[in-house]
């Protein structure tokens, strides 16, 4: 049956603009050309900043001492949580090697990337745990070299807390600059760095779209919109806390939309009556954000069965996926479409977002349809390897000869042919496939 809706969005969150596009477009010609020296311009003009870019041992160990203990304390403990979970996940992805058939082996290797670059945002927030998920992720993926950078607050540059989370987290180097020169020095190696095989971490348009706009020859690790998130809820559930978990995702900013499925009429209606009084009750900010974002993009739909909140979520594809209903189990393996699963009512999105482990940089937008968050595995290739033995030459090599000739591929059929007619003796083969 069709949905209810208590509440239903005027419109869909707003795409980014042409102007932006062609913004970044411009601004990485530039920079690719003008390389650092063009950065250091866009850096004064845009940030106002006209100190050292790359941020020296000493001014790390003044930020460390900046830290009150408890919060370093606080840092220490999110980002043991989030390296194990990231080494845990790294212990999945494992080298392999199968016979196929007699004398054909083939095999899988897991090779982390050389070089990556992790941009943590700052504007608006100090957002501490976005440095601890990108860069100890790829710390853990065994990457090599790792480029984090974030643009200054005032003069004093980066905030001593995400200073000290980023070399906590096991950064080689750290550069004071955010924007699309930010991205554009890791990509191209400027200050200092090797060129990023990957960039990751969140930021606002023109960071997105420069990710987008560097993508082919430089990895990323997806295509980020504003962030979004859906509380599928019964009436076991608390509309106090259901309000709160809206809300709280709705200070994100005013293009992040945030919704609700539940099979109780009285739960949904209880938790319209609260939101307003919870926004209100926000710091003048974020008040304003929520306020706008659950204006305009806001949603409460009721639903006949669990069944049809799960098919409602899976058509929808969250970032944030937040159940608080009965038999958890039933959801977990019955949703199959979101960037993050939150299950209970004593979970919520705002420990994932910060501390508990799981990664936070996740698909917006119903890209996790078909793709999942940031993990380990996006610094890591799986490449393959094959090798054929004299045993397994002959079949092999008329299988090819033959397929490739029906293709049309007489060179290719001649490469399989010249290993069956080749007076290249057999005992050469095997040794030359012993080494």
């Amino acid at each position: 049956m069709p949905l209810t809706y208590l509440k239903q969005a005027p419109g869909q969150a707003p795409q980014a603009e042409a102007d932006v596009a062609d913004t970044v477009q411009v601004m990485l010609g530039r920079l690719r050309a003008g390389g650092a020296q063009v950065a250091l311009e866009y850096a004064r003009d845009l940030d106002g900043w006209t100190g050292e870019i790359t941020v020296n041992p000493e001014r790390i160990a003044r930020a460390e001492a900046q830290v009150p203990v408890d919060l370093r304390d606080d840092i220490r403990w999110a980002h043991d949580n989030i390296s194990r979970f990231a080494a845990a996940q790294r212990a999945t992805a494992r080298d392999m090697e199968v016979e196929l058939r007699p004398g054909l082996i083939a095999g899988q290797r897991q090779i982390p990337l050389s070089a990556a670059g992790c941009y943590v945002p700052g504007g608006r927030y100090a957002h501490i745990a976005s440095a601890l998920m990108s860069i100890a992720t790829a710390r853990e993926a065994g990457v090599a070299d790792i480029t984090a950078c974030s643009p200054p607050r005032g003069d004093a540059g980066i905030p001593a807390p995400m200073l000290y989370a980023m070399h906590l987290a096991g950064a080689t180097r750290i550069l004071c600059m955010g924007g699309v020169q930010g991205v554009a020095a890791m990509a191209f190696g400027l200050f200092g760095a090797p060129p990023a095989d990957i960039l990751v971490g969140p930021g606002n348009a023109f960071v997105a779209e420069a990710k987008r706009q560097l993508f082919g020859p430089i990895g990323i690790d997806m295509f980020a919109g504003p962030t979004d998130s859906l509380v599928l809820a019964d009436d076991t559930a608390n509309p106090d806390t259901v309000a709160t978990d809206l809300v709280g995702q709705a200070e994100h900013g005013a293009t992040s939309p945030v919704w609700l499925a539940s099979t109780s009429r009285p739960l949904a209606e209880a938790v319209l009556a609260r939101i307003p009084a919870l926004i209100a009750e926000l710091p003048a900010p974020n008040r304003d954000a929520a306020a706008t974002a659950w204006r305009e993009l806001g949603e409460v739909a009721l639903c006949d069965t669990r069944e049809e909140m799960a098919r409602h979520a899976d058509a929808r594809a969250p970032e944030h996926l937040h159940v608080q209903a009965t038999d958890l189990p039933w959801w977990r393996d019955r949703l199959s479409a979101y960037g993050s699963l939150f299950l209970g009512s004593g979970t919520t999105v705002a420990f994932g977002d910060k501390a508990a482990g799981p990664n936070h940089v996740l698909p917006t937008s119903g890209a996790a349809r078909y793709t999942g968050g940031l993990s380990v595995h996006k610094f890591l290739k799986t490449v393959t390897w094959q090798q054929v033995t004299p045993q397994g030459l002959p079949d092999l090599a008329r299988v090819s000869a033959r397929i490739s000739r029906e293709e049309g591929m007489e060179g290719h059929a001649r490469s399989a042919d010249i290993r069956l007619d080749s007076a290249t003796p057999m005992a050469d083969i095997a040794a030359n496939s012993k080494g």
